[in-house]
């Protein structure tokens, strides 16, 4: 496990260990405001053993939501329930960055301002369901609804979120954020051939659909220093039910247009149980191949054991590894790593929802004390 326990560079400051805790959404934030809890606060603290947490994907606009009790990083109210969450990662001794998130089509009109549709790269309706929580009569989980088209005049407004996002992440003491570019939600939506069937300078050709990609992450680094953003994308699976026809071309491509920013790190998913379609073996090639196009730091994703993280980066095929259920059921996985176990098994019927149980009453080696006073 050696390998996992050397220190790495990423961006402006150094992980103590390759070990890294991957996004997770969990569903716990306040339900009308979408701000964070002191709940939070303990729940990041105790994962702050990691090489680098990268929050729960947060969304940038209102417009950027797409399930139920999803935290925010746009209002005032919403940075000032995250300082709280930053500070006891830091406290412990952790670094944090906040994953900044637009769902797109995967979204529902209950959480768009004035119940309007969502939006997508073009007009489709995802495959399976919404999960709305309490907002709707007909229970948690509803069908998606067809999502339109932004408009090509509705970019530049897209865009300016991304960077108030950002600046919002710094100000909420944030260490750096992360560009999710992935999973089939907006950004990916116009990446992926299957949903971007535009006829603008946003569609077409591979060019073309790379461009909003690319403008997201340059007005992103115009609010924050280059090396403390990251990018994250998926070159198959995720929901929604698409998929592009060239992965293998699309995606080394994107690799390569983030190449030469000087960025923190691109952080990959490969196929695995967990991201819905594409769980063939070639997803590795991709990702490897994505490896080669790229000229900082690589983070890879997707169901490693440790074993096989360590063997990632003894190989030099990853710098470092995102852990996501491993992570999630043992919130000290670096020191559990380091002896080989035990291992917590995670509770599924508790990922999503509900309070301290199934998120901050994981047993530790060590306890982790409450960061804020009772």
């Amino acid at each position: 496990m050696k390998p996992l326990f050397d220190p790495v560079t990423i961006g402006a400051f150094e992980a103590p260990n390759r070990i890294f805790m991957a996004p997770l959404t969990r569903s716990r934030s306040e339900a009308k405001t979408n701000e964070q809890t002191g709940l939070h606060a303990l729940y990041y603290a105790q994962h702050a053993g990691a090489g680098l947490i990268v929050s729960e994907a947060t969304q940038i606009s209102q417009q950027g939501q797409g399930y139920a009790w999803t935290p925010g990083i746009f209002t005032e109210g919403q940075v000032e329930s995250w300082k709280p969450v930053t500070d006891a990662v830091h406290n412990a001794g952790g670094r944090i960055f906040c994953q900044l998130w637009h769902v797109g089509a995967i979204s529902h009109s209950v959480f768009q301002p004035g119940g309007a549709q969502p939006v997508s790269a073009s007009a489709w309706t995802p495959e399976g369901q919404a999960f709305v929580g309490d907002r709707h009569k007909d229970g948690p989980q509803v069908p998606f609804e067809e999502a339109r088209a932004l408009r090509t005049d509705e970019i530049p407004g897209l865009i300016e979120d991304y960077r108030h996002a950002a600046k919002c992440a710094a100000e909420a003491g944030f260490d750096g954020v992360e560009v999710h570019c992935a999973n089939n939600y907006l950004i990916d939506q116009f990446l992926r051939s299957a949903t971007n069937c535009r006829d603008d300078d946003y569609g077409g050709s591979l060019e073309n659909r790379l461009r909003l990609m690319r403008e997201v992450v340059e007005a992103v680094c115009e609010e924050l220093p280059a090396d403390r953003v990251g990018v994250r994308l998926s070159p198959q699976g995720g929901p929604g039910g698409t998929e592009d026809a060239n992965p293998g071309e699309t995606y080394p491509a994107a690799a390569k247009a983030l190449a030469g920013r000087g960025l923190a790190y691109l952080h990959v998913i490969r196929p695995n149980s967990h991201s819905g379609q594409g769980k063939d073996e070639s997803g590795d090639k991709i990702v490897k191949d994505m490896r080669a196009a790229f000229d900082g730091p690589f983070i890879a994703n997707g169901g490693f054991s440790p074993e096989e993280a360590a063997a990632w980066i003894a190989s030099g095929d990853a710098d470092a590894i995102t852990f996501g259920r491993l992570f999630l059921a043992n919130p000290d996985l670096p020191a559990r790593i380091a002896q080989d176990g035990p291992y917590n098994e995670p509770d599924e019927d508790t990922f999503y929802g509900g309070g301290a149980e199934g998120y901050t009453d994981y047993p530790s080696l060590e306890k982790v004390d409450d960061p804020l006073p009772a």
